[in-house]
């Protein structure tokens, strides 16, 4: 079971992450930025290879056309029958001798016997251009495309000496000769021992049926063919690379320019240059830079109202601590001067008040910087919120004195399981605040009830705990201000010195931190009168 659900939640992970793919727009730019070139490259590369085949075989039937009047010419005018079929060599050169060549073909005759009896080249007295170099200046294509077309020729002569049957040669001569004398006709492109790149054409010379010697036809014209297609390849080869180039260049401006600006942005806020980033070109993007740039806008907009927050929260401490220290410090100047037992007794006490009060200021300050630490670094775990309020209530009513309230806990029917993700220990400081904070508004006896229910909403479940009191309320339009940090503007016969107004404040906080929130309200009866204050406390359930 565990492992169906472990290979479906892969299986979602998977989906969602192509999903994030196909979605990012910069993903796309790059995918198809980078296809692009290749595309174009893999199309010129089809399109000439189809050129390159059709120029080849058209230039290989042009050959045999040629081949099959020359073998003809030979048959009638060169052969003979009696005793035996043979090729009369001398005829053969003679008639080989008149023919008119291009200068691009060469034509060889063979006896029955693989021996070589006349050679065109030879016979004709022809002069060997390639020797001599060509007198006309080079176009520009061919000043670029011939260097490339030798390198690559002499990449195809080594892989011929290194391998006789390579790629670029099928057969090698003697085969197309041998295969000739049998009566095959034999035709192919190869490489010549000279380094010339042919297309040959060998064609049997028969008398009867009996094969008495061999023409062999080559056109070493096949490398301008060559070079012709790799100069029109150049073109595609070309739109490629300014294709990449020009994706590059829209990578680098839209990617690397904009991270740099956010990178230079990050620098002046760690410097100090500046307290906010302010990236408003970048923000209006709707891709991933534009959602980082406002992740980090937004990030350190909150570093900045957690700086200032923190230096308000230093000033408030600093006068916090000052009240106190200046009563002590006046009870202490007075004390020397006083002689009266009673009125010593009256100083010493506001002295224990007041060190009462600084020890519990300093006790909710720590609590309260504690808080932020312990957000980032502790994991959230599954906390029963109905057990918790069960201990609580329990240890209230076990401690409790003579004429204190007491705590209850009632779950309400139907509330099912009290389950959230959180930290225990800051959850159970948000109920001992509040219940503690219940307890001092309390009369003598009076009951703090704590009620734990379940409510689902738009399929989402929430628990709430409600904190009641029986206390004299909270004036109206003190409801928000009472979670501000050291706010203690107290009823009118409420103890002074108790609470250090930092107690609701770190309710507040530490609800946020859980995704949840708190609110105050007061208990009204039919009548419209206030019966005491509740608090509520919503936070996320774990079973969402």
């Amino acid at each position: 079971m565990a492992s169906d659900t472990d290979t479906r939640r892969a299986k979602l992970a998977s989906l969602r992450e192509v999903r994030m793919f196909a979605n990012s727009r910069i993903g796309r730019l790059i995918f198809a930025s980078n296809l692009a070139g290749l595309l174009i490259l893999i199309v010129g590369a089809l399109v000439l290879n189809e050129m390159r085949v059709g120029l080849v075989q058209a230039r290989i039937d042009s050959l045999n056309t040629q081949g099959d009047l020359i073998v003809s010419v030979l048959a009638e005018g060169a052969t003979i029958g009696d005793p035996e079929p043979e090729l009369i060599a001398v005829n053969a050169r003679r008639i080989l001798k008149r023919l008119e060549l291009p200068p691009t073909i060469r034509a060889r005759l063979y006896n029955s016997n693989g021996r070589l009896i006349g050679d065109y080249d030879l016979l004709s007295d022809r002069v060997d251009e390639l020797a001599l170099g060509s007198l006309e200046e080079p176009g520009f294509w061919d000043f670029i495309t011939r260097p490339v077309s030798d390198f690559l020729d002499m990449i195809a002569r080594a892989l011929q000496s290194n391998a006789r049957r390579s790629l670029l040669q099928p057969q090698s001569f003697e085969e197309e000769l041998s295969a000739a004398l049998v009566g095959e006709r034999v035709s192919g492109e190869r490489i010549t021992d000279q380094g010339e790149r042919v297309v040959s054409v060998s064609l049997p010379i028969q008398h009867v049926s009996a094969v008495v010697g061999v023409l062999t036809i080559e056109a070493n014209d096949v490398a301008d063919v060559v070079r012709r297609e790799r100069a029109a390849l150049l073109p595609f080869i070309g739109v490629a690379i300014f294709v990449n180039l020009l994706s590059a260049s829209l990578l680098a401006l839209m990617i690397a320019q904009p991270l740099r600006r956010l990178a230079y942005s990050a620098d002046r806020v760690r410097t100090g240059a500046t307290r906010k980033l302010e990236l408003t070109s970048l923000t209006n993007r709707k891709d991933e830079i534009g959602e980082l740039a406002i992740s980090l806008e937004a990030m350190t907009n909150t570093l900045f109202e957690r700086i200032v927050a923190n230096e308000a929260f230093a000033a408030d401490v600093a006068h916090e601590l000052k009240n106190p220290l200046t009563s002590i410090r006046s009870a202490v100047e007075t004390t020397e001067r006083v002689t009266d037992p009673e009125a010593r007794e009256k100083l010493r006490k506001v002295i224990a008040s007041d060190v009462r009060r600084l020890d519990r200021l300093i006790t909710d300050i720590s609590n309260a910087t504690r808080l932020e630490a312990e957000t980032a670094r502790l994991p959230n775990e599954p906390v029963d919120i109905g057990q918790l309020l069960t201990d609580l209530s329990e240890s209230y009513d076990a401690i409790r004195d003579e004429g204190q309230p007491h705590v209850r806990f009632q779950r309400e029917d139907g509330a099912g399981e009290l389950l959230v993700l959180g930290r225990e220990g800051a959850l159970g400081q948000i109920f001992r605040n509040l219940i503690e904070n219940a307890r001092s508004f309390s009369p003598p006896d009076g009951e703090v009830l704590l009620t734990g229910r379940t409510l689902v909403s738009k399929g989402r479940a929430t628990v709430e705990v409600m904190i009641e009191d029986e206390g004299p309320g909270i004036p109206e339009d003190k409801l928000e201000k009472i979670f501000e940090r050291f706010y203690t503007d107290r009823p009118k016969g409420a103890k002074f010195g108790q609470n250090s107004g930092l107690g609701l404040s770190i309710v507040a906080q530490i609800a946020e931190s859980h995704r949840g929130s708190v609110t105050a309200e007061n208990r009204l009866n039919s009548a419209g009168e206030i019966q005491g204050a509740r608090f509520v406390v919503k936070l996320p359930s774990a079973n969402s």
